[in-house]
């Protein structure tokens, strides 16, 4: 489902509504609500409303789990850290309990670090289940990546695994991330797509040949769950919606 929004403010305010919608269907049907959360530019205006008033009250918090999707491997302190960006914007102002917070850090490599948390998700989901989140946030960049997906790097292959770390030469830095097997394990995959830049990546993801070493997003196509684009029409300028 693609949906196209005029000013980002709506965009992020019908993220928000989905967000609190299927954390009360998650809690009323399981008990409990999984969400992996994305970092960037495009979820900062969706942090900041979930953090306000009339949403901030409608979350059943206590129930509620936060995951990440992906992370640059630095230090939470960092300001290059999703996580960090997280707590500032949202996590900070409401009350989630602390030892329901998983970010993607700690003081093992990263390869190491990785395989603990996919046993984190093994042991939240169950060992005999497949690690199915209730919610993955995620962004696209300009070059039609998503997550820590970039284009032409080994993570694409990976088809066992739900968490993996390696180093992005480009970047000169290690990143860990949910796999594309696991993203597509979701219930619901919300991306959040805004701005010009994106938009021929946006156009050849959604509506081009398929070549996903080139455009990761591409890898993302739910198993049996739902996913939604939410875009602004500078984004959305290419597509044929």
């Amino acid at each position: 489902m693609i949906q196209v929004f005029k000013h980002i403010e709506e965009l992020d305010k019908a993220a928000a509504d989905i967000f609190v919608q299927t954390a009360q269907w998650a809690v009323k049907n399981n008990g409990r609500f999984s969400v992996a959360l994305t970092g960037g530019s495009s979820p900062v205006g969706l942090y900041k409303l979930l953090a306000q008033s009339p949403y901030r009250e409608q979350i059943p918090w206590s129930q509620t789990y936060l995951f990440w999707g992906d992370e640059r491997w630095v230090p939470l302190t960092n300001e290059q850290s999703n996580a960090k960006m997280a707590f500032e914007t949202f996590i900070n102002n409401v009350p989630v309990p602390q030892e329901q917070i998983y970010p993607m850090w700690g003081k093992e490599t990263p390869e190491v670090f990785a395989h603990q948390y996919e046993n984190r998700l093994r042991n939240y989901f169950g060992p005999e289940t497949t690690p199915a989140f209730d919610l993955v946030l995620l962004g696209m960049g300009d070059d039609g990546h998503t997550a820590s997906l970039f284009p032409n790097t080994v993570v694409l292959q990976e088809k066992g695994r739900l968490v993996y770390a390696y180093y992005l030469e480009p970047q000169q830095m290690f990143r860990i991330t949910l796999t594309a097997t696991c993203i597509n394990q979701a219930k619901k995959i919300l991306f959040l797509t805004f701005g010009a830049k994106k938009a021929n990546a946006l156009y050849e993801v959604l509506e081009g040949e398929r070549n996903p070493e080139k455009y990761p997003a591409q890898l993302i196509k739910p198993t049996s769950g739902d996913v939604i684009w939410l875009v602004d029409e500078a984004a959305a300028k290419k597509l044929k919606v």
